[in-house]
């Protein structure tokens, strides 16, 4: 199982645009795929358009156990091989500026529970998703803190823009510091969004994002197109709008994706849980 978090400390900048974009190439390709919403504003959730659910992911990690689990997690409208932990506002309240590190590892332990697949001998006692994408609020409290100590991988999300590239720096200082909780933890690389060509502002800081993180730079930035804003406003993935600009970006990340399976290939004992810090 693949588990990712999406983080940027700038708000506004597409991260879940890259979670939805994320999930919506993991259900072309027939990964079966949970995206966490970790964002008070819940976007993920309200793109994703969920079946009701009893519970939310903030009375999951209040007190984690499988049934709070259970009863957090609905089908997506997408399609039936992707589901949501569904976000809520009320998640705020464990986004504790200086949490301790039983606080930090509320998440990995969530997470350890999810329901294996005993469908078919082949795949029984298996964690039922190949991968997990973590939406993460734009601040660093304890529920980024909480997903970096969760996952292996982070997508690094920025635009080309002097406020943005700070953003990103600390984001990636953040997953530096947060390798002391989680040794498995590795920065993925730096996503640029919202790119336009003709900018040479957006040239400028996208030399300088190059110069700063070197090959961390994602090759092919994500360009600033209507498709995503149309494709999100009728409720479909990106991978559904049939027009040229929404069939380039649905290539890169499909390209994404791939970069995220490859990147645990050569990884032992992959179907481990991961043991969350102690207090």
């Amino acid at each position: 199982m693949h588990v990712t978090g999406v983080l940027s400390l700038k708000g506004g900048v597409g991260k879940t645009t890259v979670v939805l974009g994320l999930a919506g190439s993991a259900l072309r390709a027939g990964l079966r795929t949970l995206v966490v919403d970790l964002d008070p504003q819940g976007n993920a959730t309200t793109a994703l358009e969920p079946e009701a659910t009893e519970t939310t992911i903030a009375q999951a990690m209040e007190r984690p156990s499988a049934a709070l689990l259970a009863s957090s997690i609905a089908p997506s409208a997408w399609g039936e091989d992707l589901d949501v932990l569904v976000g809520s506002e009320d998640i705020e309240r464990h986004n504790h500026p200086d949490p301790g590190s039983q606080r930090l590892g509320a998440l990995a332990r969530l997470l350890g529970d999810l329901p294996k697949d005993e469908d078919g001998a082949t795949r029984t006692g298996l964690a039922k998703y190949d991968l997990v994408l973590i939406d993460c609020p734009p601040s660093l409290g304890q529920l980024t803190r909480s997903a970096l100590v969760a996952v292996d991988r982070a997508v690094l999300v920025t635009e080309p823009t002097i406020f943005a590239v700070s953003g990103v720096q600390r984001a990636f200082e953040a997953v530096q510091a947060e390798r002391e909780n989680n040794p498995d933890l590795q920065p993925l690389g730096v996503l640029v969004n919202k790119y336009r060509a003709r900018s040479s502002e957006h040239e400028f800081r996208l030399n300088e994002l190059r110069e700063l993180f070197g090959p961390l730079v994602i090759s092919g930035a994500l360009p600033d197109r209507s498709a995503v804003q149309q494709a999100q406003g009728a409720g479909v993935p990106i991978q559904r709008w049939d027009t040229p600009g929404a069939r380039e970006i649905a290539s890169q990340f499909d390209s994404l994706l791939g970069r995220i399976v490859r990147s645990r290939t050569h990884r032992s004992g992959r179907g481990r849980a991961r043991r969350a810090p102690d207090a």
